[in-house]
């Protein structure tokens, strides 16, 4: 019964994260730490590191602090969070910035019905370069609107 828990709190906490992808996106990135993000629409750099970065070290450490709670405290949902917010943070850095913004040169041939609903949503989100303009959503799962043939 407690692996059944476990991987049913591990998918609901992979789910919980794209909606949190979409509201930290919304109204973290695109709102008060716009300064952060910014640097993700706008490459006035050369270097492979944004500050936009910091996100994911900030996600990595809630993370981790579920994985010291698991095991420190004896928090037993500790460890199917961190797992599910791992894995989702995985996900988001594959198909975010490696395949849609190729920041490692893989993935490019992809063509599927997926691939290019993804990229057309990320796309339409990009075009618009200001703080309060764009769509914002969840990476894994965007509007239906972008998976038309």
């Amino acid at each position: 019964m407690d692996i059944f828990l476990w991987i049913l709190i591990f998918l609901i906490t992979f789910s919980i994260m794209e909606f949190m992808a979409w509201f930290t996106h919304k109204y973290v990135m695109h709102g008060f730490l716009w300064k952060l993000h910014e640097d993700h629409h706008h490459k006035k750099h050369n270097s492979w590191w944004e500050r936009n970065d910091f996100f994911f070290i900030f996600y990595a450490a809630v993370s981790i602090g579920c994985f010291i709670s698991w095991d420190s405290y004896g928090v037993w949902a500790g460890l199917p969070i961190g797992l599910g917010i791992f894995a989702y943070g995985v996900a988001y850095f594959f198909v975010h910035d490696i395949f849609i913004h190729q920041r490692f040169k893989l993935f490019r041939n992809a063509n599927n019905w997926y691939a290019k609903g993804i990229r057309r949503a990320h796309k339409m989100h990009h075009k618009h370069l200001g703080k309060g303009d764009g769509e914002c959503f969840g990476m894994l799962v965007p509007p239906l609107k972008y998976f038309k043939k």
